[in-house]
């Protein structure tokens, strides 16, 4: 009586090595996966090369002192940028505000994100218009909308305006001008243009749940509050993660919203990681310190994003 593993795996049995139905297909799969690479290696080369050289450049750059004009020699000075860098008060401010503006950005962001779509996913009508609505600011430029917030946070705008008329006429402020505030309004700037993106994730996680499982967790007793926190919260958890990675992402290059809202810093109170590499080289001329700032960013960056994926690994094992 032959097994059946003797059936589904037939040897050859004519000339040279016997090879099994399994294996035959494992050389077929290898010979159809190489067939692809000569086909993708020019490109493969051409992408890598630009993106190694620039990183190589940036590297090499940072052990120099120079600025930035090809007529002009530059000078080997070592780490002496990164020693610099190290005692630099400036860029623990711009680090400082980078995690403070990650953190809150993306609690205020994912909050408003989660709770707008589980009321368009529960029984909402015109559900189309809602969600343009609600994306319209993620695609629009910020070099578009920051004379707006400007002007909305002027002296004499919109939103100090609207603070006298209801008789909130301590609350007025200058807004743009004081540090305290400043930070504030580019953060918010942020929040009005990424919510929208937030949303539209959380909406197509929850659209993935099964309705049954929440009909069945109906006829269990539970209500949408626990519906919500035991079974939709957890099917969002990937998204979620997603956010805080793409979050992170966009917190480390932050550069459009303060340089436009806040061109000046205000000592360091706008300060981020990519406008003080870009007023290091294109205001102060000294392009090896900020090739060094763009080093220690690369860092960070690596680092961060390859914690994050040990972490989401984890918790997908798990």
């Amino acid at each position: 009586m032959r097994s059946d593993s003797a059936v589904d795996a037939p040897r050859e049995t004519t000339g040279g090595p016997t090879r099994t139905s399994a294996q035959r297909r494992r050389g077929g799969t290898l010979k159809h996966v190489a067939s692809g690479y000569p086909w993708i290696l020019p490109a493969m080369i051409v992408v890598a090369g630009l993106i190694y050289f620039s990183i190589g450049y940036t590297g090499f750059v940072s052990t120099q002192k120079w600025n930035g004009f090809i007529l002009t020699p530059s000078e080997w000075i070592g780490a002496g940028n990164f020693q610099t860098l190290a005692g630099d008060p400036m860029f623990r401010r711009a680090l400082a505000n980078t995690v403070v503006f990650f953190v809150v950005t993306f609690t205020v962001q994912t909050t408003i994100g989660f709770v707008f779509a589980a009321l368009m996913h529960s029984s909402v009508k015109l559900r189309g218009l809602y969600k343009v609505i609600v994306f319209v600011p993620t695609v629009l430029a910020p070099a578009t909308m920051a004379p707006v917030f400007r002007t909305m946070f002027a002296n004499n705008g919109e939103v100090n305006t609207f603070l006298s008329s209801i008789g909130l006429d301590g609350l007025t402020h200058t807004w743009l001008s004081d540090p305290g505030t400043a930070l504030g309004v580019v953060m918010a700037a942020t929040i009005w243009q990424w919510t929208g993106l937030t949303f539209i994730l959380f909406y197509a996680a929850m659209s993935q749940i099964e309705p049954e499982m929440l009909e069945a967790a109906r006829m269990d007793g539970a209500g949408n509050v626990r519906s919500l926190f035991s079974i939709v919260w957890p099917s969002c958890r990937g998204t979620t993660f997603a956010l805080a990675t793409l979050g992170l992402i966009g917190a480390l290059k932050t550069f459009d919203w303060p340089y436009l809202i806040s061109p000046s810093g205000l000592g360091g109170a706008t300060q981020f990681l990519g406008t003080y590499i870009y007023q290091t080289m294109m205001q102060e001329k000294n392009f090896g310190y900020a090739a060094t700032i763009s080093v220690a960013l690369l860092v960070l960056a690596v680092t961060c994003g390859v914690a994050m994926s040990i972490r989401n690994r984890r918790e997908g094992k798990s």
